[in-house]
């Protein structure tokens, strides 16, 4: 039980989450003070190099085994592991006390150059404006990107901006918007050392 004096940033911000459905079976383990190790284990090989850049770029340890009905397509695996991971940030965190809340980064890979915001608000919201000019990256249909950022958002209750300033080839795209995304998180969930004991809302909650 947390007294009134206690800092509760100091107690590990590490969270499991499992969800199992018909359709698929996920879990995801997660520390937000890491150093970027990561193990994904989805069965979708582009997915899983995208949540190795959440981890490293992000120093977030992360952990992700799904297995789900890829004799159908990639959707629901996709998707389901968006969820949990949202769900399992969500529940690392917490209240959000101290954290700085918001962050922001612009990622270049090579021509491409993508913008993300965020705002750990409580307050669901995807704005999202990539323009990836093929259907698929080997074999990932680049669709369930959206898809993927989507159960992000909606899970661990963050308002995402994910804005396209440059690019053409879609692979970089994709992973520019993955890099910042994993910079902008890894700036929201700092511990702000001057408001460390509280929550970062006017309002007193997130």
């Amino acid at each position: 039980m947390e007294t009134p004096n206690q800092d509760t940033t100091s107690l590990p911000r590490t969270a499991t989450v499992k969800r199992t459905t018909k359709e698929t079976d996920v879990q995801v383990t997660l520390n937000l003070d890491g150093i970027g190790n990561c193990t994904a284990d989805t069965g979708i090989p582009f997915l899983d190099h995208m949540l190795h850049q959440i981890a490293s770029h992000g120093l977030i340890d992360l952990e992700v085994k799904a297995t789900g009905d890829l004799e159908i397509d990639d959707h629901h695996t996709n998707e389901d592991v968006g969820i949990t991971l949202g769900q399992t940030l969500g529940k690392a965190l917490g209240d959000r006390k101290g954290i700085v809340r918001f962050g922001h980064f612009i990622a270049p890979l090579d021509e491409a150059l993508i913008q993300v915001s965020l705002d750990f608000s409580g307050r669901p919201h995807l704005s999202y404006n990539l323009e990836i000019p093929t259907q698929r990256v080997g074999t990932y249909d680049t669709q369930l990107v959206r898809e993927f950022f989507v159960a992000v958002v909606n899970h661990s209750k963050i308002t995402l901006h994910i804005r396209q300033l440059d690019g053409i080839n879609s692979h970089h795209i994709i992973e520019a918007a993955f890099k910042a995304f994993a910079r902008a998180i890894r700036m929201a969930i700092e511990i702000d050392p001057r408001r460390h004991r509280a929550i970062p809302s006017s309002k007193g909650v997130l």
